[in-house]
């Protein structure tokens, strides 16, 4: 039985692909917590997934040209404290803008507005910070939603140029556009005006 709980942990694992993150409350449906930790830290000593903090795994991604791992996608780990806790969370604008490519800085601190308590984590050289905020500042359904609001807002109307609206477009999936748009609908009147043009290709500003 518990092997065949861990194929099907492993299973799942691959089927989300290289850099998820997870925890195993992401795995309560296959079996028993005892069982799905079991598994998980056989998996970690084989070396097909990584421990990064306590509780915590990803599935890493590797760099043929550096000959190593890749450091874990620090997104995709507060997105599985996010789901391990029940907290809503949304990330401020520097990360936002990071996250999407509107920035070219490498940041020390990965700040995200949450509605569970403030509580911070050290993943190699890069502190994640969650930030108790009301409700409401994380009152998107999807992940990208959040992301691009929060972009935006950072950026301000006057800096939203063509070229934002263009990389936007090119990073958000083809399929999460017309979500996107239903989702995003309580955003402000121009940020919401951007999400359009992005969701339909319109790149006047």
């Amino acid at each position: 039985m518990a092997q065949s709980t861990e194929n099907k942990v492993i299973s799942r694992i691959r089927g989300t692909g290289r850099g998820w993150a997870f925890s195993p409350h992401d795995f309560l449906d296959l079996g028993e917590r005892s069982t799905i930790d079991s598994a998980l830290h056989r998996l970690a000593q084989q070396g097909q997934v990584r421990r990064i903090i306590r509780g915590i795994y990803d599935y890493p991604r590797s760099s043929n040209l550096l000959k190593r791992q890749l450091s874990p996608d620090i997104d995709k780990v507060a997105h599985a404290l996010a789901r391990k806790f029940r907290w809503r969370i949304q990330p401020s604008g520097s990360t936002a803008l990071n996250i999407l490519g509107l920035s070219p800085q490498v940041p020390a601190r990965v700040a995200y507005r949450s509605d569970g308590p403030d509580r911070s984590y050290k993943i190699g050289n890069t502190s994640l910070v969650f930030k108790h905020t009301a409700l409401k500042e994380a009152g998107f359904k999807l992940r990208e939603s959040g992301l691009i609001v929060q972009a935006l807002r950072s950026l301000g109307q006057e800096h939203v140029t063509p070229e934002v609206v263009t990389k936007i477009r090119s990073w958000l999936p083809p399929a999460m556009r017309a979500k996107l748009l239903a989702d995003a609908k309580t955003a402000t009147g121009w940020v919401y005006a951007t999400i359009q043009r992005i969701a339909e290709g319109e790149q006047r500003v």
